[in-house]
């Protein structure tokens, strides 16, 4: 690096030497003494206006009396300087008055002369070695460009451990073994024991599989490759089979490292899917990959491993066995997994001591590890906020509604009387079914302030996590579901558009009931459809319908009949508790927001929402 950039100050500094000269060259002093012939010199001395003559070589110097300009002039060489001018007439006497130096030969001159001559062709010389030394060093990015752009992390300072990763002691068990390899590889030499050449990381988004492999680095304390799937494949053909073939080749001179190749479903889907275009640089590159993975030897200590959220679209010759012989699912964490990852969270921050993270943990199920990382930083930014010293309960359950409903509360938001009422009344239907049915999840809080695109929330979370649904909880779920809907049409006679989220998740549960979970009396135990998605992502990808028209006609009066008894179970619930439905919803419009306890006390007439302490007036001494 040092004689490159000697190399290139060089040429800077030449070029700069250059440009001055031909400068000064072009804009530099234009006087120049005047130039005279010999003749002319003969006439001056004549008329006696000459003082002295310096003679150098074959250059005269002639200078007037009284002038501070000389008079240039040659003389023919070879050939004395007074002969000459007593040739052209001058007398002897008038030379005689005249003082003649003759001078040294100046070679300093020439070679001044000489050098500002060549300047020009420098400057040029300089300028065409510059722009080759810059296309010879495109040329060499450009022969680089089939390079890895791998990021190695050294081992030797681990910076991540497994204790560092909770929620995941399954997946933990699982990698520890690929820790002992990289560790001690010749205990499973010795035995014969083949190790995992690839472990594929599955999961949900956020799960922490990036996490994860950074761990098993850690803990193995090795070399660590990180590259994402998306770097491999570029426009120009062949480039990512070159990426693949020099990644592997650094990582074997590292040896024993680790390569993680996140979201590898970019280069890693199935062949044949196209012709032509990217789709062969794509193929081109898989290709490349399950060689350089065949191409393992036992005393390799490479382990690959890589990260994706949609295992459904790899190809099957990479998850075979000695290619991806393991497959590790990092799922979602249940609750004692997510109060681990809250411990990792919370360390070093500041907790009032109201804090539950236990009624935390219970509150957030489907979090994943990003989630709760949100979460704990929203309640550090809503505490700073607020000039607070430490991070409250209500700044995390508040961070677990803007997490939940995609948004702050907008009360800012303008709403007529009306509407208001209508919310009132809607959200104290929700609420209303949701304490009375017994197979749904327990309320938590009702509110009619505006959060995210929604105008009002009723808060009901599970107390556990759940691994199976019985068919009275999806009953249930629609009937709470439906509460608002009813409840505007028993008080005020009309509908609004309100419900039509509701109504959509009425529908999705109903019919899934129907068409998937054979929870149909009249339909029986038949799955109607194939449908195909992505289990980790959770959306349906298409359906591939496989029942007749007939069929279709039932299934649509089996979802239809499921509704409406469910519809007028509500109706009969809200109307047999019309005077509390009239209380939650005075109560609402009044507070705007009513805790579970408030609920349960205005719901069993033990307390009148006119008695309700005021939320904004200050607290007792």
């Amino acid at each position: 690096m040092n004689a490159s950039w000697s190399r290139n100050a060089f040429v800077y500094l030449l070029i700069l030497v250059a440009a001055a000269a031909l400068f000064l060259n072009i804009y530099g002093p234009t006087e120049k003494p005047q130039t005279k012939s010999l003749s002319e010199v003969a006439s001056l001395i004549g008329k006696g206006e000459v003082e002295r003559i310096d003679v150098q070589e074959e250059e005269l110097r002639v200078v007037i009396r009284g002038s501070e300009q000389p008079y240039i002039s040659r003389k023919e060489e070879g050939i004395p300087l007074t002969r000459t001018l007593q040739g052209l007439g001058v007398e002897q006497a008038k030379l005689a008055n005249v003082k003649i130096n003759v001078l040294p030969p100046s070679s300093s001159g020439n070679w001044f002369a000489l050098i500002l001559n060549m300047l020009p062709l420098l400057l040029i010389a300089g300028l065409f070695l510059f722009l080759f030394r810059q296309s010879q060093s495109g040329n060499n990015q450009a022969l680089s460009f089939g390079k890895s752009k791998a990021r190695m992390f050294t081992g030797d300072r681990p910076t991540i451990t497994f204790d560092d990763v909770a929620g995941s002691d399954e997946a933990k068990q699982e990698l520890q073994e690929v820790v002992e390899f990289l560790k001690e590889p010749q205990k499973f030499v010795a035995l014969g024991a083949r190790i995992p050449k690839g472990v594929l990381l599955v999961g949900p988004p956020g799960t922490g599989k990036t996490l994860m492999a950074k761990a098993v680095s850690g803990e193995a304390g090795v070399p660590f490759f990180s590259i994402s799937g998306s770097e491999f494949v570029e426009m120009f053909v062949g480039v990512g089979a070159s990426r693949v073939r020099d990644l592997f080749e650094q990582a074997r001179r590292n040896s024993p490292c680790i390569i993680f190749v996140d979201e590898i479903d970019a280069v890693g889907r199935y062949r044949g899917t196209g012709m032509g275009g990217s789709h062969d640089e794509r193929e081109q590159t898989l290709n490349q990959i399950l060689v350089e993975m065949d191409g393992f030897g036992t005393d390799t200590n490479v382990i690959l491993i890589a990260a994706t959220n949609r295992p459904d679209i790899l190809d099957p010759a990479l998850l075979r066995p000695g290619r991806f012989d393991r497959r590790v699912t990092m799922d979602r964490p249940d609750l004692s997994g997510r109060r681990a990852i809250l411990d990792v969270h919370v360390k070093g921050k500041p907790l009032a001591p109201d804090v539950d993270l236990d009624l935390i943990a219970r509150q957030t199920p489907g979090f994943v590890g990003a989630d709760i990382e949100n979460l704990v930083n929203e309640s550090a930014i809503l505490a700073a906020r607020r000039n607070r010293r430490s991070i409250t309960m209500a700044d995390m359950e508040e961070s677990i509604e803007r997490i939940s409903m995609g948004g702050p509360e907008r009360r800012s938001r303008l709403m007529s009387s009306k509407e208001r009422e209508i919310v009132a009344y809607h959200e104290a239907g929700h609420a209303i079914v949701v304490h009375l049915v017994k197979n749904a999840d327990p309320l938590r809080k009702v509110t009619i302030v505006p959060r995210g695109t929604a105008l009002g929330l009723t808060l009901y979370v599970p107390e556990a996590d759940r691994m199976l649904y019985p068919r009275s909880y999806f009953i249930d779920r629609v009937a709470c579901a439906l509460g608002g809907r009813v409840a505007e049409e028993l008080v005020f006679g009309d509908i609004t558009n309100g419900a039509s989220g509701d109504i959509k998740q009425i529908t999705q549960i109903v019919r899934s009931m129907v068409t998937r979970y054979g929870m149909s009396d009249k339909m029986g135990p038949l799955q109607f459809g194939r449908q195909n998605e992505n289990v980790f992502l959770g959306r349906e990808i298409s359906e591939q319908r496989d029942y007749s028209e007939e069929v279709a006609e039932q299934v649509d009066d089996e979802v239809r009949r499921i509704v409406h008894e469910a519809y007028e179970r509500v109706r009969g619930l809200l109307g047999a508790h019309r005077d509390q439905l009239d209380a939650i919803a005075k109560a609402l419009l009044e507070r705007e927001t009513l805790l579970v306890d408030e609920f349960v006390a205005i719901f069993d007439g033990t307390i009148s929402p006119d008695d309700l302490p005021d939320p904004l007036a200050p607290a007792p001494a």
